[in-house]
């Protein structure tokens, strides 16, 4: 009986079961394989195993390693290239067809007459005024600088002009030329005219190489550095030959190829001054370093220039101290007031501490490194226009300084940061455009590159958290984090811009005159650097210590006008007037009265000029 019961009730079990689970499948086919299948499974898993096992394993895929970072690369400095000579070509001139005339040319002598002695002379020039000499002979088969059988009035005229080169800080020696005398070949007709046409040549490549070096500068500035940036100043030097031609008063007309504008007439008269003076009679070494507590035997002569190179009021102030110590080689307590009083007279940080810039201050650098800046200076602004223009923005970065001049008065002058040594600030003029207020920061590729690309590796949220800003080359937002940015080394393919805010980089506004440098100038979170005497801080950028009120005086608006814009968040307001900037390095510039400032030279920028001169010398050296 119980066995006929279990038969009946098993299979009753598993029928209602498997029926019942006809509405869930899953179900049935879970408890198929728990009650049938079992074997069947693990016999196919075997089979399965033993067929992977057999197959060849794929390699993981490796991890590409990331791609090495190239840094962008400041510009370099190098070594100048002077113009080469190239020898004049006097063959077209010779060769070209015509009926020699026994009578003479309209100003004496016979012009075609005296080509034969051309025929072996050999004249050295620069490409350009070799190039113009053979135009204009070619077109004027006549003299400028004879007359008759002599020198002409206009030629001994023009001698004494470049015989002068020096009183503009140019090289006579550049624009020698030796006339033949009165007496020279005075029996002998033919070698006469030998001289003479000889003379002329000479005389007018010399003459050009006049003007053009006074026109637009010995040196050409780009080819040094890619610092530096300045468009070519054309000069048509055939047309100059004709000017020189038919002018009566050529000495006007080579002196109005000078810069005519105020600055480079005091650099002039600052050059006559210098060469006339005596040393410094009180000389101090320019690199001492005096601290209170110290001592140095230059001590007494600079307390000597504390008292003779300040006014009334500051030696009536210290009269005391400055006669108790006034033999004194030791820094002193009782000194540090006073040498802090010396120092803020100059404009310079009251530190007490008694450095080179202090030195520089009060016993100024030699005569012969004054005239060197002098020179240097003047052949940097034959590089830019001869009228500055008013209004304009002077922003001279050895100063430190950027000045509004507006009809010949400097109207506004505040302190700047310029650009580090590793990131300089580059010179060139341009036109400024507008004012931005609140301003985004693009970060140039130099940044993101050489500074952030390695943390973004590291931290590819960095920019989202950061408030910055990232888009592709269509403009499309996209999260920092979601770029791989290590595979990108030298160039980096999204832009990124930092957007407006109390901790962005350009502050409150920023002053645009689109340029290849992408420098502009701008507010700064970083206000405690204008305080420092040598401010060489930013990437490039010029960054101004009293930026509202340069907008304002751009903009012929009041700096309330700046500060309401300023409240009301992002925007941009073109500058409508004509108003060039000059982002200059001058380490000699007059002020507005004609008073020249020296400045410390801390690109070197200078020595590298005075290099560029001597090459360009060596150059023009007669090979004779």
């Amino acid at each position: 009986m119980t066995f006929k019961t279990r038969k009946t009730i098993v299979p009753a079990l598993i029928l209602g079961t498997l029926m019942g689970a006809a509405a869930t499948p899953a179900h049935a086919d879970n408890l198929f394989k728990m009650l049938f299948g079992g074997g069947i499974q693990q016999r196919e898993a075997r089979e399965r195993r033993d067929t992977l096992e057999r197959r060849p394993q794929a390699v993981p895929a490796a991890v590409p390693a990331p791609a090495p970072v190239v840094k962008i690369a400041a510009p370099s400095y190098r070594a100048y290239k002077a113009d080469a000579l190239v020898n004049v070509s006097f063959r077209g001139l010779l060769d070209a067809p015509r009926t020699i005339s026994a009578e003479p040319s309209p100003n004496g002598t016979a012009f075609v007459d005296a080509l034969a002695g051309l025929e072996d002379f050999e004249l050295a020039a620069e490409k350009q005024i070799a190039a113009a000499i053979e135009g204009y002979y070619a077109a004027h088969e006549t003299f400028i600088w004879v007359t008759g059988t002599s020198v002409s009035a206009r030629a001994v005229e023009v001698l004494r002009v470049l015989g002068e080169a020096a009183s503009y800080g140019l090289d006579p020696l550049d624009y020698v030329v030796t006339p033949p005398s009165p007496g020279d070949h005075a029996d002998d007709l033919q070698a006469r005219h030998r001289a003479l046409i000889r003379f002329e040549m000479a005389m007018s490549a010399r003459t050009l190489r006049y003007v053009r070096d006074a026109f637009g500068g010995r040196i050409d500035p780009n080819r040094m550095s890619g610092y530096y940036d300045f468009p070519e100043k054309p000069l048509d030097l055939q047309a100059v030959l004709g000017r020189l031609a038919k002018t009566q008063d050529v000495r006007t007309y080579l002196e109005s190829r000078h810069p005519q504008n105020e600055r480079y007439q005091a650099l002039r008269a600052e050059l006559e001054v210098l060469r006339a003076s005596q040393e410094n009679d009180i000389v101090i070494d320019s690199k001492l370093l005096l601290k209170p507590g110290g001592a140095s035997a230059e001590l007494p002569k600079l307390l000597q220039l504390f008292a003779r190179e300040t006014d009334d009021a500051f030696r009536a102030q210290h009269a005391e101290t400055l006669a108790a110590h006034a033999d004194s080689e030791t820094y002193g307590p009782e000194l540090v007031d006073l040498v802090k009083a010396a120092q803020g007279f100059k404009g310079l940080s009251a530190d007490g501490v008694i450095g080179p810039r202090t030195v520089a201050a009060f016993a100024g650098v030699t005569k012969a490194d004054r005239i060197a800046k002098v020179e240097v200076a003047l052949e940097q602004l034959r590089w830019h226009p001869s009228d500055l223009g008013s209004p304009r923005v002077f922003i001279n970065q050895p100063a430190f300084t950027a000045t509004y001049n507006e009809g010949g008065e400097d109207r506004l002058s505040m302190r700047v940061v310029v650009g580090k040594v590793s990131n300089q600030t580059s010179f060139f003029f341009d036109e400024i455009e507008r004012v931005e207020y609140n301003p985004y920061w693009g970060v140039p590729q130099s940044i993101l590159v050489n500074e952030m690309l390695p943390r973004l590796r590291q931290d590819p949220g960095y920019l989202d958290r950061s408030g910055y800003e990232v888009t592709d080359a269509k403009g499309k937002r996209i999260s920092s984090s979601s770029i791989n940015w290590s595979q990108y080394g030298g160039r980096v393919p999204f832009n990124v811009r930092q957007t407006p805010s109390e901790a962005n980089a350009l502050g409150e506004l920023k002053i645009m005159f689109p340029n290849k440098h992408a420098i502009y100038m701008h507010d700064t979170p970083s206000k405690s650097l204008f305080q420092r005497d040598v401010r060489a801080f930013s990437h490039g950028c010029v960054r101004l210590s009293d930026p509202r009120a340069m907008a304002a005086a751009l903009l012929e608006k009041p700096v309330d006008h700046v500060a309401a814009k300023i409240r009301a968040g992002h925007s941009s307001e073109k500058v409508t007037r004509k108003i060039p900037v000059y982002v200059a390095y001058f380490t000699a510039w007059p002020d507005q009265g004609g008073k020249v400032e020296y400045f410390d030279d801390v690109y070197d920028r200078d020595s590298r000029l005075i290099k560029a001169f001597e090459v360009t010398s060596t150059m023009r050296a007669p090979t004779s």
